[in-house]
């Protein structure tokens, strides 16, 4: 029987290691390039939804809450600093017993000292037609007194997974007195 010489022992170590690391390299990666028609991707489309957004903050029920407040001695004309949550209806129509199609679920926070600015945080979580269980993502500055406002779709789930995009926001209806409001929206939205 012959002896294992030194070279053969570190080769048969040299080759245990490489092989584990291999196998490790397979199975544990930080970056690995697949096929989009891997994960179940086509042909990218672009889509057009229409709804319209009922923020409430007045009466019994409403559907935007603040959250926070800033403690500022003088209060600010434009809500600077205050935070709502929302859990909004998105309907079909502008009448509130309209069809509701979704949900707009997030943040906004009053942003800006010199006009109503807002930082919406938010998700249009959809429950009707085929968009059903799907959501895009809105982040962005929302200019409430503008004619038009343009957020930009920065992503989604579901049937909107990789989505990209911007929404148009027109104030349909707004009573000054309780902020409740209804908002019309177009998105247009690139997704898969």
């Amino acid at each position: 029987m012959a002896i294992p010489t030194t070279f053969s022992i570190l080769s048969l170590i040299f080759f245990s290691i490489f092989s584990s690391l291999t196998l490790a390299e397979d199975s544990h990666f930080f970056h690995k390039t697949i096929s989009p028609t891997q994960q179940g991707l086509h042909k990218e489309k672009l889509s057009h939804l229409h709804f319209y957004f009922h923020d409430i903050l007045g009466g019994p029920k409403p559907t935007a809450v603040n959250v926070a407040q800033a403690n500022m001695t003088n209060k600010s004309p434009t809500g600077f600093g205050t935070v709502m949550l929302a859990d909004d209806p998105l309907t079909f129509g502008p009448e509130l017993d309209s069809k509701l199609v979704g949900k707009a679920q997030g943040i906004y926070a009053y942003a800006a000292q010199d006009q109503v600015g807002l930082l919406m945080v938010m998700n249009f979580a959809f429950t009707e037609g085929k968009y059903n269980g799907s959501t895009l993502s809105v982040l962005g500055r929302n200019t409430v007194f503008s004619a038009v406002r343009e957020l930009p779709i920065v992503g989604g789930s579901g049937l909107f997974r990789f989505a990209r995009g911007y929404a148009l926001a027109k104030t349909h209806t707004i009573d000054l007195k309780i902020l409740d409001a209804v908002v019309e929206y177009n998105v247009y939205v690139f997704h898969y």
